[in-house]
């Protein structure tokens, strides 16, 4: 999707910027317009290797509160996943505070897969490969850290409850900041959020999440019977509650217990149970996430066509999420 998160370069400029990464020139370079906030091509290197390159936002562009740094934690993350089992590109080189063109970027080695959103996998592959993506985030969640929230971007707190009060606090000042018209007024979503904020005490160690394994985030294999080659985008990753993870699969539909995802997640040796406060925090979790879709298009300002749906779904969750937790006892 256009944005004006994502910066245009020239040829010139892609090349210059490989030979400073990698000591060599592009040979040609596809811009892949799929993501939402980071410039991305898919550069064909004169060694013949295929390469993508993320570049972050103009530094002088103003983001939300969360998106310091997102390709840094990126970065950091494919330091974490890797070693524990979990699939993702390599990372040839990351590159901060670039002295051309400033900002930061990241260079990782291509996939030959498929995002699994433009794939049509038979309804029993489709299964087994949920059951393989819910045994690959419980490895990931397995990763544990010092800090609850951003530590990029400074938005933590020494408890889970704490973390998650200020994410959201930032965010609804972000909406405050770029006149995000909300469905609900800013200090009754906050409310509501406060109300439910028991729920996260649960929550006793931050552990990683990557908070966007939506199913283009997911490559899959060619194969007669796909598997799942990599998990990619780990810019918006925090430490936190695992259920966060539990959201973005199943976007804007509620994940069940019957679902794949849960019994991989389960074999894999991760423990998830769906008691009355987990459902309270996964209500939670998919507030933030829809109210991130909507005040997020303040910096990046969407084509409307392109950006109408999305926003429409969004607040529909929105208003969902507040009414299950107003009926919280």
């Amino acid at each position: 999707m256009d944005s004006r998160t994502k910066r245009p370069l020239t040829s010139a400029e892609l090349d210059a910027l490989a030979r400073r990464a990698l000591d060599v020139g592009v040979s040609s370079a596809t811009e892949m317009t799929d993501g939402f906030a980071n410039a991305v091509w898919r550069l064909a290197l004169l060694d013949g290797r295929e390469v993508v390159l993320k570049l972050s936002p103009p530094p002088e562009l103003e983001q939300l509160s969360y998106e310091r740094d997102l390709l840094r934690t990126e970065a950091m993350v494919y330091g974490l996943v890797g070693p524990a089992g979990v699939p993702v590109p390599e990372l040839l080189r990351a590159g901060f505070d670039d002295p051309v063109l400033g900002g930061d970027y990241l260079v990782l080695a291509a996939l030959d897969g498929v995002p699994w959103n433009q794939a049509s996998p038979a309804e029993a592959d489709q299964r087994a490969l949920r059951r393989e993506l819910g045994g690959h985030l419980a490895r990931l969640n397995a990763i544990t850290g010092d800090v609850y929230g951003y530590p990029h971007a400074g938005l933590t707190g020494g408890t889970w409850r704490e973390a998650f009060l200020t994410m959201t606090g930032a965010l609804l000042a972000d909406a405050g900041r770029y006149a995000t018209p909300l469905p609900r007024p800013a200090p009754e979503i906050a409310a509501a959020i406060e109300s439910g904020a028991g729920a996260l005490d649960e929550v006793e160690v931050p552990r990683l999440v990557h908070f966007d394994v939506w199913p283009g985030n997911v490559f899959l294999t060619r194969d007669e019977t796909p598997r799942i080659q990599a998990i990619i985008d780990h810019e918006r990753a925090f430490w936190g509650d695992p259920l966060a993870d539990f959201v973005t699969p199943t976007i804007f539909e509620e994940l069940d217990e019957s679902d794949p995802i849960v019994a991989g997640y389960r074999d894999a040796g991760g423990v998830v149970e769906f008691t009355g406060p987990a459902r309270t925090r996964m209500t939670l979790y998919r507030l933030y996430l829809a109210l991130i879709l909507l005040v997020e298009n303040g910096p990046r300002q969407y084509p409307e066509e392109e950006y109408a749906s999305l926003r429409d779904r969004s607040i529909t969750a929105v208003l969902k999420a507040l009414d299950e937790l107003s009926a919280t006892p």
